[in-house]
């Protein structure tokens, strides 16, 4: 038991530190103005944005309550998983596969929820109220914003803990064969994500293709 503990715990760590190595890099040395980077080829790209929601962008709502109720959820969703993995580990039965695919959810959930607890601490210096993923209609904060010599007051998101922004760098760029009906010339999947995003999307695919071998009927 006490080495599908360790093996289970490491996994979401090493996917945590990886995250967070990632995030941090990318934060401290690149802006939104930068082009998108090649990492393979044309069709693999390092493009940074942030988001104020989840996963690719997905959002709760909008504003102030969206946000705490995304960053409430998430602090939810992590205490239930890390239950019901204390509990798997206790039975025999239960693969290790399946505890290292429950460990990857859990370590991009807790990776994503990092960001929006602490950045706005550890980031203070680069919150830019220009850039459109800090600004939030109705919030009720005004900040001064300069475009190439012009300023105006806009609006911003709240800040502080459970309010930081998500960090997104990864890009693919294959595009649908024109022949493809309504599809032709699009983006396959246009979405930004990050480590912890690619871990919760490989632990949940795992899950729907591997049920029969994890959950086997009695």
């Amino acid at each position: 038991m006490r080495k599908r503990y360790l093996i289970t715990f490491s996994v979401v760590l090493l996917i945590l530190i990886l995250d967070q190595v990632v995030k941090i890099w990318v934060k401290t040395n690149f802006t939104h103005d930068d082009p998108s980077v090649p990492l393979i080829g044309e069709w693999f790209r390092l493009n940074y944005v942030e988001n104020q929601g989840m996963a690719f962008g997905t959002q709760l709502g909008g504003g102030m309550w969206g946000k705490l109720l995304l960053s409430l959820f998430r602090v939810g969703a992590i205490i239930a998983i890390v239950i019901y993995i204390l509990r798997q580990i206790k039975l025999k039965e239960v693969k290790l596969e399946f505890l290292i695919v429950a460990g990857l959810v859990l370590a991009g959930a807790a990776g994503n929820l990092f960001d929006s607890m602490f950045y706005d601490f550890m980031f203070k210096d680069y919150f830019d109220p220009c850039l459109s993923y800090n600004q939030v209609e109705g919030s009720g904060i005004w900040a001064e914003c300069s475009y190439y010599g012009y300023t105006e007051n806009v609006e911003v998101r709240h800040r502080g803990f459970l309010f930081g922004n998500v960090v997104d760098m990864f890009q693919f760029y294959a595009v649908w064969p024109s022949w493809v009906p309504w599809l032709g010339g699009s983006q396959v999947f246009p979405a930004i994500w990050n480590i912890a995003d690619a871990a919760i999307s490989v632990g949940v695919i795992m899950v729907l293709f591997r049920q029969k071998v994890y959950f086997p009927k009695k």
